[in-house]
């Protein structure tokens, strides 16, 4: 049995994958409203209210039976919710043989454009990244405490259907900040729901960055996203100049280009959507 803290945008994209590949598959998962719980019934799996300020009532039983737990919900000043709130519950789930944690690639900081792995230095530069280097430790600890494998998929910005860059230059949010030399990694969020349920099979073990094979300029992205589109792009905005707010500013203070290597290799694959082409052509194929 499946368990999601965190029934968002990825992990559903990773519930898509597990039924696809075993349609009898038991999930669970949480949503911060009951509306959000209720959507999530009609896709067949099992919803529970936990906004992470405090314990989910309904949810203890079915965690406690869960032999996979993917945690997908950002930590806070006091940790990650789920540790905080329902370690007990995790503790006595006997049957427990794999744990996976989304983080980000945010904690490794800036490294001027190169390339890095999974061995560069974590030196996160926000206090949002700080947070997640502090829970990807937590769960670590847990692992070992626990014997289990632990799975730390450090994902790039995520897109997809519904979330792309087709969104939002059909809604005029689009805007084409041009920060020179500045380039950033993307993942497809079906690469993200596949890799997700091949390392749920594998019960795979380790920390593993989920990016594309080619990290691009932001601008280039929404050009052929317009062009694709057959709109007109927004005009260029230089970084100094435009109006951002601090959390957007921030992502702009790294600049790295983030290897896959690793993750390809563990689990003898290729990416779905390797390049933002690739992704955003299947995300105009599906865009209303």
């Amino acid at each position: 049995m499946f368990f999601f803290f965190g029934m968002g945008f990825s992990s559903q994209a990773a519930a898509r994958a597990i039924f696809a590949h075993d349609p009898a598959a038991v999930i669970a998962g949480t949503s911060r409203t009951p509306s959000g719980a209720a959507a999530l019934t009609k896709l067949d799996i099992s919803a529970h209210v936990f906004d992470g300020t405090a314990p989910g009532h309904t949810l203890g039983t079915e965690l406690r039976n869960a032999t996979h737990v993917v945690l997908s919900i950002a930590p806070d000043e006091a940790g990650d919710p789920a540790l905080v709130h329902h370690r007990a519950d995790l503790d006595a789930a006997p049957n427990l043989a794999w744990l996976c944690y989304y983080s980000t690639v945010g904690v490794y900081g800036d490294f001027g454009g190169a390339w890095i792995d999974e061995t560069a230095p974590l030196v996160p530069r926000n206090a949002r990244s700080d947070r997640r280097v502090l829970a990807e430790q937590a769960w670590r600890d847990y692992a070992t405490d626990r014997g289990l494998p632990l799975a730390i998929l450090r994902l790039a910005g995520i897109y997809g259907p519904g979330r792309s860059t087709f969104d939002k230059l059909a809604d005029g949010t689009s805007r084409r900040i041009v920060k020179p030399g500045q380039v950033f990694n993307r993942i497809h969020v079906a690469d993200i729901g596949r890799i997700t349920a091949l390392a749920a099979e594998q019960k795979l073990d380790g920390t593993f960055n989920l990016s594309d094979d080619e990290p691009a300029p932001p601008q280039d992205v929404i050009a052929h996203a317009a062009a694709m589109a057959r709109v007109t792009p927004p005009p260029e905005i230089a970084f100094d100049t435009a109006d951002l707010t601090p959390m957007q500013r921030s992502f702009y203070a790294d600049n790295k280009r983030v290897s896959n290597a690793a993750i390809k290799s563990a689990l003898g694959i290729d990416l779905l959507f390797p390049t933002y082409r690739d992704g955003l052509a299947d995300c105009l194929s599906r865009h209303p």
